[in-house]
């Protein structure tokens, strides 16, 4: 009998160490391979993604092309037949080029920093997706743009280490043979047809997106290098790296910086006696490093290795930019977001206001509010928040208030040009502008500076000797913004000052013309 015992309860255990181990590898094939789970899965983890990730390669370069044309005019549709509604991706999987095309929601508002797979296979994923993404990426830019490689004649970026490129300019589609005929086409013919050059630009990758750096960056920081994507803008187009620096508070320095990046290891020799303490401190911050969403010590990052984070004046080298290019913080989630370059904080003691969607004031108030942790606190808690205080974002907006654009090099202090370095056509010019040329308007009647088809110069609408402005301006006045600050700080103010006046020569073909103006209205998304 008792041995009759022993064995059922043998048998019991064993029966529930089997009805254990099943419902325990249930349990196991559900969240394998999920957002749950580490652990891969053939069928519905790794498989799926690469698989899908995969479709996407297929028809990324489908979908970045034009949508095909409706027999109803695009105008007369309603926005959800003229759009497509957002595809579900997951992280890391590629995105379509043109999502300008796109609306609807994301996947959800909240992210999470645990990966679709485990980081080795992160690696492996991305090292096999990211030579081909590169390749189409660049043939999208290239039929964009004009990267012609082309320079403006002795024309340097502040520094004076590089050349300051003629272009890019937008690609027109091969029906059309000039701007000028698409200038005289009427706006619904132009988005009828979907022929806007000007089209918005996306992140290379938008599942991921955050911050991607410039080669001449991450040269010198290779701890930024990303596994999943590289910029896709040629680096001679970018800012010059380091730019210099100059302070408003010690104009009689020139360049703070002495042609070097400022950091955290060197801030202080450089600054010490030069800001007061409030100041330093500001500085101090602006270059200490902390954590981001893909930037961080976890495995929830985009770079081989783990890594302090990124700092402000990573994006912003010396107060100024280096070219990086991120998300907007206005809208969420990340589908839905807009790609910004890096602006300069040149100037920054002269603006009232940020541009934003959101009530951003001033940028001590970005520095206070915007983690890059793309707006989820769960992700700061996850990661680790900087937590900028009000206090503390104060200081670092006091350092920021000292920036100066560079010195301009033929105006006096009293911003008049200085006769010796001035050239007569230049001297006219503004003498035009004060309103004292012979018979010249007055400086308050005379009318909005507009680029037009005879000049490569700007007209003010006046003629002037054997030039005359033409009635009808070109594209380039009808849809340029003005030149962005960070640009405008690039180009010497000697050459600022001498496309702002008036040319007597017509020798400057219309070609040459559109590659100085028109990039910075689409390219640089201001």
């Amino acid at each position: 009998m008792e041995n009759m015992l022993s064995h059922w309860k043998k048998a019991g255990v064993f029966a529930f160490l089997i009805l254990f181990s099943l419902q325990t590898w249930f349990v196991y094939q559900h969240y394998k391979g999920s957002g749950l789970s580490r652990v891969p899965n053939p069928q519905r983890g790794e498989g799926s993604i690469l698989s899908r990730a995969q479709d996407a390669n297929l028809s990324a370069l489908v979908r970045s092309l034009p949508a095909a044309q409706s027999a109803v005019p695009v105008a007369n549709l309603p926005v959800t037949d003229v759009l497509k509604l957002y595809p579900a991706l997951e992280k890391g999987m590629r995105t379509p080029f043109d999502l300008w095309r796109y609306y609807g929601k994301g996947s959800s508002t909240f992210s999470s920093p645990i990966l679709p797979m485990r980081f080795e296979q992160w690696l492996e994923f991305h090292e096999k997706q990211k030579p081909q993404l590169m390749k189409d990426v660049r043939a999208y830019m290239g039929g964009r743009f004009d990267f012609s490689g082309k320079v403006l004649t002795h024309q340097w970026m502040s520094g004076g280490r590089k050349p300051v490129m003629a272009g890019p300019i937008a690609r027109l589609p091969e029906e059309i043979p000039t701007f000028e005929d698409l200038a005289a086409m009427s706006p619904e013919t132009i988005r009828a047809k979907d022929i806007f050059p000007y089209k918005p630009l996306a992140h290379p990758l938008q599942t991921t997106a955050h911050m991607l750096f410039p080669d001449s960056w991450t040269a010198a920081h290779p701890e930024h290098k990303r596994i999943d994507v590289d910029m896709d803008f040629p680096d001679a187009y970018l800012p010059e790296f380091p730019p210099p620096l100059f302070l408003t508070t010690h104009k009689e320095l020139g360049d703070i910086s002495g042609g070097q990046e400022i950091t955290f290891r060197n801030y202080f020799e450089i600054f010490d006696g030069l800001l007061t303490g409030e100041q330093m401190e500001g500085l101090k911050e602006l270059l200490r490093p902390s954590p981001t969403t893909w930037f961080n010590q976890t495995t929830h990052r985009l770079t081989l290795a783990p890594s302090d984070g990124v700092a402000c004046l990573d994006c912003h080298t010396n107060g100024h930019t280096n070219g990086a290019i991120e998300l907007g913080p206005d809208s969420r989630p990340n589908m839905a977001r807009l790609r910004v370059d890096t602006p300069t904080l040149r100037g920054n003691y002269n603006l009232l206001q940020l541009s934003s969607k959101r009530s951003i004031r001033s940028l001590d108030h970005f520095s206070e509010v915007e983690e890059y942790f793309d707006g989820d606190p769960g992700m700061q808690q996850a990661i680790g928040p900087r937590a900028v205080k009000r206090e503390v974002s104060n200081r670092m907006a006091d350092f920021n208030a000292i920036i100066d654009y560079p010195p301009a090099p033929k105006l006096s202090p009293l911003m008049k040009l200085i006769p010796s370095l001035a050239s007569e056509q230049e001297l006219r010019g503004e003498k035009l502008f004060h309103g004292k040329a012979p018979n010249a308007p007055s400086a308050t009647t005379v009318p909005p500076l507009s680029m037009t088809t005879s000049t490569t110069s700007v007209s003010s609408g006046f003629t002037s000797g054997d030039q005359k402005a033409q009635s009808k301006p070109s594209l380039c006045a009808a849809s340029r913004i003005p030149l962005p600050t960070s640009m405008m700080a690039e180009r010497p103010h000697s050459m600022i000052q001498s496309n702002f006046s008036i040319s007597s020569s017509n020798s400057t073909s219309i070609e040459q013309k559109k590659m100085i103006w028109l990039p910075f209205s689409s390219v640089y998304n201001f």
